[in-house]
């Protein structure tokens, strides 16, 4: 009976703990969209509010007629789709390779891509610049892309969702007279949807969410994507705080959505990438 009790007031304080650590992480997401509905008076009303004097939905039109928001809503997509679709056919490939063929040097190169995992992208940043300006890609959509299409990550992922999967039945395969073009496409990349779903989300807000590389590679107004755009609508005297938060409600609202789509497979993906070493 004792035991009983301990485990419920264990219970009881854990989801206590859970709770207060919800809204603390959710009280700035309900002032951001707060702020986007108040005029410039009520943001900067003291004491503040969660709600102004009055509901200002214009916010939300005033941010396609005073930013290319649907340029830079382009430029997004078309670079975060590319990336993502790159990254799940390299790693599922990567993986598959790491995971079922025999080759010589096989665990040595998946102990580079480990220690690839390791390094900060800043460190290469500099050695990426160059590269893409030698191949004239700067001030591109391509200088976004093609140094993101592989991901370390994704192959180690890929790599120990397969190893969950039985040998055999690749093996099976074979003697059928599959190729291992076959194998891979037909038995394991069906077997790792999880796997891919949770990778295509990390993907895809990485992507969508990056800011140093538009930075750097970057400096057509034409070419911004929207983290650039978001950063030059901050003025040098004053900013339209209304304006900016109704900007980045409407700019996370297909990463929201992405997610929404894809939780179901979330958590399993990421049971499955940790089962097998």
């Amino acid at each position: 009976m004792k035991r009983k009790k301990k485990q419920q007031m264990v219970k009881t304080i854990s989801i206590i703990v859970l709770l207060i650590g919800a809204v603390i992480m959710l009280v700035p997401f309900f002032w951001m969209i707060s702020t986007s509905l108040k005029n410039v008076a009520d943001v900067f009303k003291y004491p503040p509010s969660f709600f102004g004097s009055e509901i200002k939905w214009s916010n939300y039109a005033d941010v396609f007629n005073a930013t290319d928001f649907l340029g830079m809503l382009k430029n997004t997509v078309i670079v975060t789709i590319v990336v993502a679709v790159g990254q799940l056919l390299t790693s599922a490939m990567a993986g598959f390779a790491f995971s079922y063929l025999n080759f010589r040097g096989r665990e040595v190169i998946f102990k580079v891509f480990l220690f690839a995992v390791m390094i900060p992208f800043h460190v290469m940043l500099i050695p990426t610049f160059v590269i893409m300006r030698d191949m004239k890609l700067l001030n591109s959509l391509w200088a976004l892309i093609l140094p993101c299409i592989v991901s370390p990550l994704g192959a180690f992922m890929m790599r120990q969702s397969y190893m969950s999967v039985p040998r055999s039945l690749g093996e099976a395969a074979s003697l059928d007279g599959a190729t291992p073009w076959e194998i891979w496409w037909r038995i394991y990349l069906p077997l790792s949807k999880p796997t891919l779903a949770t990778l295509a989300i990390f993907s895809f807000m990485q992507t969508w969410n990056d800011f140093i590389r538009p930075l750097i590679f970057l400096n057509s107004n034409k070419k911004m994507t929207l983290t650039l755009g978001l950063y030059n609508m901050m003025g040098n005297y004053a900013t339209n705080w209304g304006l900016m938060m109704a900007a980045v409600i409407l700019s996370i609202l297909p990463v929201f959505i992405f997610y929404l789509s894809l939780q179901d497979f979330f958590v399993e993906g990421i049971a499955m990438a940790g089962l097998k070493g």
